[in-house]
Order: structure tokens, then C-alpha cells, then sequence
């Protein structure tokens, strides 16, 4: 049996390593246009950053073995043709037309089964000047060690880069953090991270981003022309022109879909080759997984396109199966990622409150701000933590966050992440059983904790006001009708009282009952404290006492320093 394998970087590895240990007695071929097979693309702002040393460090294996021709063929008895294009499928023949890139010789590879592992192509942004030199995608191991080598030979003072995706951010701490570069982002969405987190928490990324000396942050910016002598040298927006010496554009991948289309296999309407749960194309000797495929998304029912490594593994070890006679199916995908900025993890799984409501669901969302261990215990950090609930049957479509130790958020969105893969509700996030230890966690976990708080906002008892709807009124034209209530102790509270006279005042949480007549009844209060839990509890007070004109900020003086909002 002959198995021939189209792309050699992720799926296509995974998928001939899983045939061969099941059956060592298969032929496996892969080709793959490159020189470079088998390497850890998600790697590759790591090494331009220099955290990574070397970038054949991305093609190793844990045990420090290179993965190229040799090692397959050696290691795996998997034959790999490098530099080698696939031309056209014959689907009656069963053949590939090969041609290699260095002789431009062309043959017919017979097959089998076939699997194609294209994975996807880096958007481009086709405008005057693109194809200057130094305007790079960051598509591979041959760009990253060419923009690397301008960097540590002085030739790079001024990098921009275009797009504020994960990507996109990566990038910029590779070129901010070690190398100390003078970076710009642009973005064409009014936020950071578009489509990913809500603008709120948006805010607070790009807070993050200020406070690392990442000051060139343009959002709703449009990129019209590159210009130069030879190579870049400036950019122009739609607002401005900004100096530029290298370009990175990380504005998004598309499948690589073009030979399955000129074999007439199906293709969806948004470009990806459509396969089923086992990941047979339309015709049922052909597979295709990674990042030319869509996959079901569990919270939305419907296709979605996640371009991921870790996915592309996973469906290259079922791919390899099945190819071989198992009937293994694929569930989907509820799209959980994290990713590194700086100081800062950012993390989510299922989808935005946008995201939801542009789908045509009735939701809300809940924020909550607390440790994301005992509070007492040494290295103790606050986590950021957002839902996504449907108000009328509590169920919840996604949550995201951001915290400064990144192993504690990533376990949190994991965990959260496992239970979207079935429908969740609020109760099932309140009662999440985790693991309890005063160094990991607190003994009501910030995840239960954002569970009790979203059934609290349903029931009606937490009356919540957001941080961007806390900016539109404060200090607006309708603070008049306003009261900001800081129900914190005195000392934290003054700076604010003090600079704000008449606008904000303070009464601690402890001692609402005994002085609620000095609580004006004819305006509508805001309650806060540091992170919105003494201030729901203010507002069961208040309540009790007939006062129900209250709002209560979610996440309290801790989402509004975090988002950079400078008060006092």
C-alpha cells in the first residue's frame, strides 16, 4: 500500500509517524516545496525574539534530533522529497505529478490513499509597494532568519508591524523586549486582538503594551502604500506616515486550497476543503486536516476556520488511522488558545460576547477580578476573568482573561475549555470542581467565583456596570446624574474623594447601615471597590434600605487600572 503525503510541517509528520507504527509495513512518501520539513512554526517569534538560540532548534525533537530527510527516512523509514511541488491530482489514476524545484524534473507518483497536509498561506496586503524588500510575512524559517540577521546586524531600528492578532502581538515583544527596537502596531479594527476578546479586556492588553514602552499603538488605521528606494522606508495609514525599516505583515492565513480545487474536490464557501468527521475529502481515497480544512465548532454548531499546530497534530494521528481502516471521528473544536505578551498571558475559549451577539444570541457578560492562588500566599497575582452567558437559559458560550502567571490562567481556560465541548451552563462553572491548595489557588477558585457571579446578574440581585460604560459616564455630560460610591476604607478611597469633591464619595461597605442617610436617593449611584465584590455587597444593602438606583462596577479600581484609565 502506497501512502502519499502532500506537506511535510505539522500534519503531514504526525500523520506518516502514526501510519508507520501501525503498519511498518507501509510506503509513506512525503513532499514538501520547502528545504525546511517538520518544525514548529508557532516557534517563530521565539527565535526572531531570541528566546529560541538557533532555529534548527524548531526542527528538533525533544531528544535533540534533527527532523529532516535523513532522520525520516532513518529514524521513521518514511521517504521525504524536499524542494518537491505537487502539480495536479489524478483522481481516476491515482497519481501525483511531481516536479522538482531545483531540476524542474516531473514524474507520477502513484497512490493509494493520499493526504493533503497544505496547511495555509500568510495574507498579504496588496497595495503600492508591497513587494519592497524587508516587507516580510512570517510564513516560515527562511523569513525569520532573514529578518533575525537584519536585527543583529544593526540594520533594523524601526520596525512596524501590521496586524493585532496573536501573531501580530508576538512579534512585537520579539522586536521590543530583547532587541529594544522602536516598534509600531497598526491595526485596522478599533481593538487589539479583534474577534478574539472584548474591548474591554482589549484595553487592558494594550495597557500592557504602554507600560513595555510599546507607545505606537494605532487602531482603525488603514494601511494605503510602502514606500522607499529599493526597501521600505515608510508607511502610509489613512492618517498618517510612519517612518519604517522593516515591515511584518500578520494580517491573517487563508487554506492552501488550489490543488484540491483543480482536482474538484470540495471546497466551503469560506475556501477550506470541506472533508467529514473522518477527514475524507469527497473523494474517499484523499484526506485532508490542519490549516486547509474548517472544522465544527461545538459552542456555535457551525464551521469554523482555527488555524492551529496543535490541531493539525491531533488530526494527523486520526488521519493516520483512518487512512489504514479506522473510523475514527472528529468532534470539533471550541477554539481555545493563549497566547504570551511580555508580562502577560492572554487566554480564551468558545467565543466573544461579539461573537455571540452577532450570531443572534441574547447575552451578557460577567468580569471578575481576583487571585489566582490564596490571597496570603507569596507570588499571589491577580487573574482577569470575562463570560460570555445566554440570559435566558444561563448557558455560557465562552470565556476569556489575561493574568500575569500563565500556567494558572492556562489551566483555568482548559479546564473551562473541556466543559464548552458539551453544552455548559453557569451551575456547571459554579460547582467546577478543582484542585485546592492555598500555593494554586484560592479556596473559592476565581473560576466558581465567575459562576456565582453570572447567576447573581441573572437573579437580579447584581446590577452591573461595565469599565467602557463607566468611562462614558464619568466625567461625562451625564455625571451630574451621577454618584461614583467607593465602599473601600478611607485610605484607599481619599485620592479619589479628594480629587473628585461632590462627584465621588466614600463609605465603606461596614458601615452603610449606620450612615445611609448621608446616600443621596435622587441619583444613580456607581459602586465600587477594588474588585466589585464588597460593592455587590453594598448593593444588597442598599437595596434592603430602598435604595435600587445602583450599578455595580464590574472589577472594580483593578479593571479600571488595568485598562489604563488614569483617575488620580
Amino acid at each position: 500500500m502506497n501512502v502519499v503525503i502532500i506537506g511535510a510541517v505539522a500534519l503531514g509528520p504526525k500523520t506518516a509517524c502514526r501510519i508507520k507504527r501501525l503498519n511498518p509495513e507501509i510506503n509513506v512518501t512525503m513532499i514538501d516545496r520547502d528545504s525546511i520539513v517538520s518544525y514548529g512554526g508557532c516557534g517563530i517569534p521565539y527565535f526572531i525574539s531570541g528566546d529560541v538560540s538557533e532555529a534548527t532548534q524548531l526542527q528538533t525533537t525533544s531528544f535533540h534530533m534533527v527532523r529532516d530527510e535523513k532522520f525520516f527516512n532513518k529514524a521513521k523509514d518514511v521517504e521525504v522529497l524536499t524542494r518537491t511541488e505537487a502539480v495536479s491530482i489524478n483522481r481516476k489514476q491515482k497519481t501525483v505529478l511531481i516536479r522538482n524545484l531545483d531540476t524542474e524534473q516531473e514524474r507520477e507518483l502513484p497512490y493509494d490513499k493520499l493526504v493533503l497536509a497544505t496547511g495555509s498561506t500568510p495574507n498579504r496586503l496588496t497595495i503600492p509597494g508591497s513587494t519592497l524588500k524587508n516587507v516580510f510575512t512570517v510564513a516560515n524559517i527562511h523569513d525569520a532568519t532573514h529578518i533575525r540577521e537584519l536585527i543583529a546586524k544593526g540594520k533594523v531600528s524601526k520596525p512596524v508591524v501590521i496586524g493585532a492578532g496573536a501573531i501580530g502581538l508576538e512579534m512585537v515583544e520579539a522586536f521590543s523586549d530583547l532587541w529594544g527596537l522602536d516598534t509600531t502596531l497598526i491595526e485596522v479594527q478599533e481593538q487589539l486582538l479583534p474577534g478574539s476578546i472584548s474591548p474591554n479586556m482589549s484595553k487592558m492588553v494594550k495597557q500592557h503594551l504602554i507600560e513595555k514602552n510599546v507607545e505606537k499603538v494605532f487602531l482603525k488605521e488603514c494601511v494605503q502604500e510602502f514606500g522607499g528606494e529599493g526597501q521600505v522606508e515608510w508607511i502610509k495609514t489613512d492618517k498618517r506616515t510612519i517612518d519604517a525599516d522593516l515591515v511584518v505583515m500578520a494580517v491573517g492565513v487563508r487554506p492552501n486550497t488550489q490543488l484540491a480545487k483543480d482536482a474538484d474536490l470540495s471546497i466551503s464557501k469560506n475556501g477550506a476543503i470541506k472533508v467529514n468527521k473522518q477527514f475524507q475529502t469527497t473523494d474517499s481515497n484523499i484526506y485532508a486536516g490542519g490549516d486547509c480544512i474548517e472544522n465544527l465548532h461545538l459552542v456555535t454548531g457551525k464551521p469554523v476556520y482555527f488555524p492551529s499546530g496543535s490541531l493539525a497534530n491531533r488530526h494527523g494521528r486520526m488521519i493516520g488511522s483512518n487512512v489504514l481502516g479506522a473510523t475514527e471521528e472528529f468532534p470539533g473544536v471550541v477554539t481555545t488558545f493563549i497566547l504570551k505578551m511580555f508580562d502577560l498571558a492572554i487566554a480564551a475559549t468558545g467565543i466573544s460576547l461579539d461573537q455571540a451577539q452577532r450570531a443572534g444570541y441574547d447575552v451578557f457578560s460577567t468580569f471578575v477580578v481576583q487571585g489566582d492562588r490564596a490571597h496570603f500566599f507569596p507570588g499571589m497575582d491577580l487573574m482577569y476573568l470575562e463570560m460570555v452567558v445566554e440570559k435566558e437559559s444561563g448557558r455560557v458560550f465562552g470565556v476569556q482573561g489575561i493574568s500575569g502567571n500563565g500556567d494558572a490562567l492556562s489551566a483555568r481556560i482548559n479546564a473551562i475549555g473541556t466543559l464548552l465541548q458539551r453544552k455548559t451552563f453557569i451551575k456547571d462553572i459554579s460547582n467546577l470542581e478543582l484542585a485546592y491548595a492555598p500555593p494554586f489557588s484560592a479556596a473559592m477558585d476565581i473560576v466558581n467565583a465567575l459562576g456565582n457571579t453570572a447567576e447573581n446578574i441573572i437573579a437580579g440581585k447584581n446590577r452591573v456596570m461595565d469599565i467602557d460604560q463607566f468611562e462614558a459616564v464619568f466625567g461625562g455630560p451625564a455625571d451630574q446624574n451621577y454618584l461614583f460610591l467607593d465602599v473601600r476604607g478611607p485610605a484607599n478611597a481619599k485620592p479619589f474623594v479628594e480629587a473628585y469633591p461632590g462627584l465621588w464619595l466614600n463609605i465603606p461597605q461596614d458601615e452603610l447601615r449606620d450612615r445611609i442617610d448621608e446616600v443621596p436617593r435622587d441619583k444613580n449611584l456607581v459602586l465600587i471597590c477594588n474588585s466589585g465584590v464588597r460593592s455587590y455587597e453594598a448593593q444588597i444593602t442598599l437595596d434592603l434600605m430602598g435604595i435600587s438606583t445602583t450599578k455595580n462596577l464590574q472589577g472594580g479600581v483593578a479593571a479600571i487600572k488595568k485598562s489604563g484609565m488614569k483617575l488620580v
